[in-house]
């Protein structure tokens, strides 16, 4: 966390007419904190009870057939949750493609810097290169294993 005093809001609040939380904390004359976000950019603190880190949230993730609640930090990954489904939807972390807010989300982003807030909604869906891979594989065994048995007869 990072301390700034700035004297530009003073002078120019004293022109403008105020009433907003920074030009109110600078002419009270406290500091303002600011903060570096994880995309890089620097912002100004906002007053929690909480520590941004201990935020639960928890996410309905809607597959094709099952609805999950699931209870996870603010700050976690997409990567993260794909584990966790995992657990509960026996598809591997590869398999699953994280829907939100219509777009595929990468396996880096944070749910916190997309938007994801408690009880919203994320759309996990298999995805079908692999699901085509594991029917051309069930195919093939299913026509080897056939091919076997009409030659041992």
């Amino acid at each position: 966390m990072m301390k700034l005093r700035s004297k530009r809001f003073c002078r120019s609040s004293s022109k403008l007419s105020g009433g907003t939380a920074a030009t109110a904390a600078a002419n009270s004359g406290g500091e303002i904190k600011w903060e570096l976000r994880p995309g890089g950019m620097l912002v100004q603190k906002r007053e929690n009870k909480q520590h941004s880190d201990e935020i639960i949230i928890t996410i309905r993730v809607s597959t094709v057939s099952q609805w999950h609640h699931i209870s996870l930090q603010s700050t976690s990954t997409f990567g993260e949750l794909k584990i966790i489904l995992s657990l509960l939807t026996n598809l591997e972390p590869k398999e699953q493609r994280l829907l939100f807010k219509g777009k595929e989300r990468e396996n880096e982003e944070h749910l916190h810097m997309v938007g994801v807030r408690d009880n919203d909604k994320v759309l996990m869906l298999e995805d079908p290169a692999i699901k085509e891979r594991k029917l051309l594989g069930l195919a093939r065994t299913r026509v080897v294993g056939s091919a076997y048995r009409t030659i041992s007869v």
